[in-house]
């Protein structure tokens, strides 16, 4: 008789708790899924490894990476939701088009990558939603003192033959590419993204060639005539160029840059908005070889 008496009383209380738990948003913290521990470790194990942000954090919470510090991720514009799903912790980044993350360039140290020979690897694993010009995360300013461009890793910049491709863009003088109104320096992969599915992005740079990878493949492409550059002084046909992988001998330049994910300074403001879920976000201070690409794409 007592168990049932108390069996009914812990019956109604947790019919009373659950409106409360819904208002309070405590069933959208739960994960579907578990943290992939092993390919955490496979992250962290990998040469060269600098940092890598879970996004397993609550709303208005720095977003911390693991690494060689822990460069606290700020949240603009506003509190950025979490999603309970994603390929790393289960959680992810929810990133709707208004919103980005922000850490000043005084505290990028170790992600603060130039020189002549410097390399860079930048990977992400992302459900995105279509939206163009779409960035993932780097050191990437298009205005402030004329530039202050140096490696990001964006998915679809259209105007230079990267509709719906992994873009990897690297800048030396943090400025537009010479005759060009903008910078034009970018890998594109040859495979699209697929929309709305979970997929590993990733760019490299070893101080000569740039390379995007979609999945842990890397597919050269073909030299290709590039869309808006007839007319311009010295290409009155326009500009051939083979975009995967893309020539950048130049080397990265130190040019002062905040690290952002999600976004990056336009003349306008804020712009380039990522729009859908970034479940994981990892920088490394060298090129990645195809195969360590490939082996940190795998779930």
């Amino acid at each position: 008789m007592m168990m049932k008496y108390l069996s009914l009383r812990l019956t109604i209380l947790i019919l009373l708790a659950l409106p409360l738990l819904r208002s309070s948003g405590v069933q959208a913290q739960i994960s579907r899924e578990k943290p992939n521990k092993k390919l955490i470790k496979r992250i962290q194990a990998t040469k060269g490894f600098l940092a890598l942000w879970k996004f397993d954090e609550l709303p208005g919470q720095d977003r911390k990476a693991i690494g060689a510090g822990n460069f606290p991720l700020k949240e603009m514009a506003g509190e950025i939701p979490r999603s309970n799903e994603g390929p790393l912790s289960g959680f992810s980044l929810q990133l709707d088009g208004d919103k980005f993350l922000s850490l000043t360039n005084a505290q990028t140290k170790e992600l603060n990558l130039y020189g002549p020979q410097q390399g860079v690897t930048v990977l992400a694993w992302v459900k995105w939603s279509g939206q163009h010009n779409a960035f993932v995360g780097g050191m990437w300013n298009e205005y402030q003192d004329g530039g202050k461009r140096q490696y990001g890793l964006f998915v679809s910049l259209p105007y230079y033959n990267g509709m719906s491709r992994v873009c990897g863009h690297i800048s030396n003088t943090g400025r537009p590419t010479p005759p060009f109104p903008y910078s034009i320096d970018y890998s594109t992969s040859k495979q699209e993204v697929p929309k709305e599915v979970w997929t590993c992005v990733a760019m490299t740079y070893d101080g000569q060639r740039i390379k995007s990878f979609v999945n842990g493949v890397f597919l050269s492409s073909e030299p290709e005539l590039i869309d808006h550059t007839k007319g311009f002084e010295g290409y009155p046909d326009g500009l051939v160029q083979q975009k995967n992988p893309y020539a950048f001998p130049d080397g990265m330049g130190n040019n002062g840059s905040d690290f952002t994910v999600g976004a990056v300074l336009l003349k306008r403001g804020m712009g380039n908005f990522f729009k859908g879920l970034i479940g994981g976000l990892a920088v490394y201070d060298r090129a990645l070889t195809d195969s360590e690409i490939e082996a940190l794409s795998l779930r």
